[in-house]
């Protein structure tokens, strides 16, 4: 029982001594949804995103095929800029419309038969936590008002 206990203790005393942020903190002692979030990015997104999600490089420049190379999930990227809903789709449809205009081609797979719902949603929650917190308030209020639409 104690050795379960270490962990989230860990994780706390890091939170309150500024280490991790307590967003973090809070997905990281709840059953798991941290260390399954990273586990998935690691998996399944990492080989394009950067296993720091730090992107491919030039990823605002077109290839000569006319696509895109993967975006960054860290705060130099614009995953922020994003509604939960419309980063959900993404992932589990792949970038079709009405995400992007018809016949838009990019090399961003769908996951919706790979990855639950839930599987989805935490590793998007895991990339989230990774950003600073006002990038996160600013993505919560695009969510906030993407519903309200």
């Amino acid at each position: 029982m104690m050795e379960d206990l270490k962990p989230k203790a860990l994780v706390l005393v890091a939170a309150a001594v500024g280490v991790i942020s307590p967003t973090v903190a809070a997905q990281t002692s709840e059953s798991g949804n941290f260390a399954q979030g990273r586990a998935l990015y690691q998996t399944h997104c990492a080989s394009c995103h950067g296993k720091n999600l730090e992107g491919q490089a030039d990823w605002q420049i077109r290839l000569p095929n006319g696509r895109l190379p993967a975006p960054p999930h860290d705060r130099t990227g614009h995953t922020w800029h994003h509604p939960d809903e419309h980063l959900f789709r993404i992932t589990k449809f792949g970038i079709v419309p009405p995400l992007a205009p018809e016949g838009y081609e990019s090399d961003m797979p769908a996951f919706g038969d790979v990855l639950s719902d839930d599987e989805i949603w935490s590793a998007l929650n895991f990339i989230k936590s990774t950003w600073p917190d006002r990038f996160q308030r600013r993505q919560q209020d695009v969510t906030r008002r993407a519903k309200k639409q």
